[in-house]
């Protein structure tokens, strides 16, 4: 009888971590945030230390920290260049649901372009497409370690005028032609919360080399409607208002050492990826993790795709085998397109703007076909970042797709 896999929870907060957070505890200052104009409007000495290490570790201009990610979205959306209620917003369906909940926040429309065969990020061809006179901004995810198409997003962002934002919350710590993912867009960002490659609980980044855009960041993390007015914010017109999305001085001490480890943490997913790719590569339809030209993979999870045709199996049957030995495995993935909130027979039963959406904005089978088809039929993943995998974990994760292969060849 084989032996099911046992695996460590991965654990990346150390003493270094331990230590920084007691100096913080015994100095009495868990925030020094204030709502208001003047010293505290950009917080206190580790959030502003926090901010720094990340503008020179990414080469950016400006970083603003926050509570959560998904707080940065929001901020990220609100600065939009005069974006108003009904404007669009083109994204992908394969990401989690801040997305959509950030530019719904708005009373902006989501408009969902299909995703890329073999990469899982946001088509490009499928991105123009999608283009109207309201449309403002892409926002394309580097879904589960890599960059998306950012070149030819940026030709088609310059093309329309359109600006881009980029949620890199997978993929902190890849490349993309030599320059951090999250960094070609206008805004980028990444996710702090405990499951990421760093993290320091919860927690965000946002990224721009755009000073308007990192001011009206900054406003909106801390009550806007109540600083609008400061001095050093008197040269551009801004309407937002503004909300508690503040990291405290805890959190930034935990970032500040995190990110010191993010390379390492980075090269170890990649070298647990290679020991799959050289033993999974052989399998008949299985297709292991795709890498674009000029791009790194950070392994947020380990993306598998599934040919039912060539190999003669369901990715259900699949998932069950692997699942019943312990092996962290995730069977889908999202249709955020498919969400009851954008089907038209739901429009009365919630508060969006509805009244502001035509039929065209509601969504229904089909409007994404790889998305859908990957979901139903094709995508299953390796968890990564949650586990620490020792290479003797990682051939019995191997040797029981081996098995199942070798159980099933009579179909192949």
């Amino acid at each position: 009888m084989i032996k099911k896999l046992r695996l460590v929870k991965r654990n990346v907060i150390g003493k270094s971590e331990i230590k920084e957070v007691i100096k913080v505890m015994k100095s009495g200052n868990l925030s020094n945030f204030l709502g208001t104009s003047g010293k505290g409007f950009l917080g206190g000495e580790k959030v502003l230390n926090f901010e720094n290490k990340i503008q020179k570790y990414f080469n950016v201009k400006y970083a603003v920290t926050v509570n959560s990610w998904t707080s940065g979205l929001i901020c990220a959306v609100g600065s939009i260049d005069n974006l108003q209620a009904g404007d669009e917003i083109i994204l992908s369906p394969w990401t989690m649901s801040a997305c959509l909940s950030s530019i719904l926040f708005w009373n902006a429309i989501p408009v969902f372009a299909d995703i890329e065969k073999d990469y899982f990020t946001i088509c490009p061809d499928s991105i123009e497409k999608k283009i109207t006179k309201k449309t403002r901004a892409i926002m394309a995810i580097d879904i589960f370690g890599q960059s998306a198409n950012l070149k030819k997003i940026v030709k088609i962002a310059k093309k329309y005028n359109l600006q881009i934002i980029s949620d890199t919350a997978q993929a902190m710590g890849s490349k993309y032609f030599g320059k951090y993912s999250g960094t070609f867009a206008d805004i980028g960002g990444y996710s702090l919360n405990y499951h990421k490659h760093i993290h320091t609980g919860e927690g965000g980044i946002v990224v721009t080399n755009n000073k308007v855009l990192a001011e009206r960041i900054r406003l909106i993390r801390n009550h806007a409607e109540s600083v609008s007015k400061r001095t050093h914010y008197k040269n551009f017109s801004f309407n937002k208002i503004g909300f508690n999305f503040r990291l405290g001085e805890i959190e930034s001490a935990i970032g500040i050492e995190q990110l010191k480890k993010l390379k390492w943490i980075v090269n170890k997913n990649q070298l647990a990826a290679k020991i799959l790719d050289k033993g999974l590569s052989n399998l008949k339809g299985l297709q292991i993790p795709q890498i674009r030209d000029g791009a790194t993979h950070v392994y947020y999870v380990y993306p598998l795709l599934i040919d039912q045709k060539e190999c003669g199996f369901t990715k259900y049957k699949l998932f069950r085998f692997l699942k019943s030995h312990n092996i962290p495995v995730s069977l889908k993935y999202v249709n955020l397109h498919l969400l009851p909130i954008l089907k038209e027979k739901n429009k009365e039963k919630n508060s969006l703007p509805w009244k502001l959406v035509k039929k065209k904005y509601f969504y229904k089978k089909n409007d994404c076909p790889i998305a859908e088809d990957y979901q139903n039929n094709k995508y299953l993943a390796l968890n990564m970042c949650s586990y620490n995998y020792t290479k003797s974990n990682l051939n019995y994760i191997i040797k029981m797709f081996k098995i199942f292969w070798k159980k099933n060849e009579r179909y192949i």
